[in-house]
């Protein structure tokens, strides 16, 4: 026999198992406010409808804290320059109607 066997290393103690738990992580950010990115994008082709849909996802944003303010923000600016644009465009083409109505048809 060997001397090793005779006087074996006595083990360390053993401390129990402490459940392991995956490494710290924040909190996930809540997503996009879906209402803001539709929004975004109706501005662009119904004006009026980005502009309510804008200020319902503003609401919503402040109420829940989720992402997307911004694009809320940008379809509510878009929607009100688009339909800014839209009256100024509609009154120039009155005038011009009147201008042209008030000269009458002549030939020369």
């Amino acid at each position: 026999m060997s001397d090793s066997d005779l006087n074996p290393q006595p083990l360390p103690p053993q401390q129990p198992q402490q459940p392991q738990y995956g490494a710290y992580q924040p909190p996930a950010q809540p997503g996009y406010n879906t209402m803001s990115i539709v929004a975004f994008i109706l501005a662009f082709f119904v004006s009026v409808v980005g502009i309510i849909l804008g200020f319902v996802a503003l609401s919503q944003i402040k109420r829940t804290g989720e992402q997307g303010r911004g694009l809320a923000l940008a379809a509510v600016i878009i929607g009100f320059v688009e339909v800014a644009i839209g009256i100024l465009v509609f009154i120039l083409v009155i005038v011009g109607f009147a201008i042209a109505a008030s000269h009458g048809y002549r030939t020369y």
